[in-house]
């Protein structure tokens, strides 16, 4: 993701607080936790021989940490695009990271390399990202009404959703929600990040965890620490594709999770 200095909000001072890299890690460490369960440990509870209650429970426990992900990389994203020099690139990168990571993806959760039912979250990013460009566009015209400009900004984002649920990507309509509803309410952190986890767990109630990602937003500084820029883009297909090779392995690798 794109880092900038955070100018929208009130920061801790220098020196404390959570700086974007840390963020970043949070996020890449939990999705790598998730995917752990979602790839290896749901494949392993199809066979008698792994299969267990305790395998249950911590392949449950492993999914729930996961859903503190995509809330901040949703955070994130929207840094990314109130202080990117350059949007069309930083659409661009999500883009071709969305296909470079489409077979990884598909064979991490599908079993094959290629499977049109289910498209990774770097197409959401993407779709997310357009509509909120959508929604600069709409900001700027400040000679329309405030009635035309919501009324667009609707249109915008239902023409998103129905976007991401058409091509059937990885938290779908919602997750484009998600992400309009937190740059809507970026003004302050925490009602960004709770509107965002407030959309996620309209999708579904296991997404409820994803509230406590108010907590290390809350305290992000606007500071980049480490020059974390390429790692999410490279980490996403590779710890997928390592995933599905370690379920491969195992004898696993051919069942359908999707």
């Amino acid at each position: 993701m794109e880092y900038a200095e955070n100018i929208t909000n009130p920061m801790p001072s220098a020196g404390k607080g959570v700086t974007g890299s840390t963020l970043k890690m949070i996020a890449i460490i939990t999705m790598f936790i998730d995917h752990t369960a979602a790839i290896v440990l749901e494949r392993m509870l199809y066979f008698s021989e792994f299969s267990s209650v305790n395998l249950f429970w911590v392949y449950w426990a492993m999914r729930l940490i996961g859903r503190l992900g995509f809330p901040i990389f949703c955070f994130l994203l929207i840094e990314g695009l109130c202080h990117t020099r350059n949007v069309k690139k930083y659409a661009g990168r999500l883009f071709l990271f969305a296909l470079v990571s489409e077979i990884p993806f598909d064979l991490g959760f599908a079993g094959k390399a290629f499977y049109w039912q289910y498209q990774n979250v770097f197409f959401t990013l993407f779709i997310g990202l357009l509509v909120l460009i959508g929604f600069r566009f709409v900001e700027r015209k400040v000679e329309w009404n405030r009635m035309v400009r919501a009324v667009l900004h609707l249109l915008l984002l239902v023409v998103g959703m129905f976007a991401a649920d058409l091509l059937m990507t990885d938290y779908s309509g919602m997750g484009v929600l998600t992400i309009a509803a937190m740059y809507l309410c970026r003004r302050s952190r925490w009602l960004e990040m709770g509107a965002g986890c407030a959309a996620l767990t309209i999708m579904s109630l296991n997404e409820m965890p994803a509230f406590l990602t108010m907590i290390p937003v809350g305290m992000y500084n606007g500071k980049r620490g480490w020059n974390l820029k390429w790692i999410f883009y490279i980490f996403y297909p590779a710890h997928i594709l390592l995933l599905y090779i370690i379920a491969y392995g195992m004898g696993v690798g051919d069942i359908m999770l999707r």
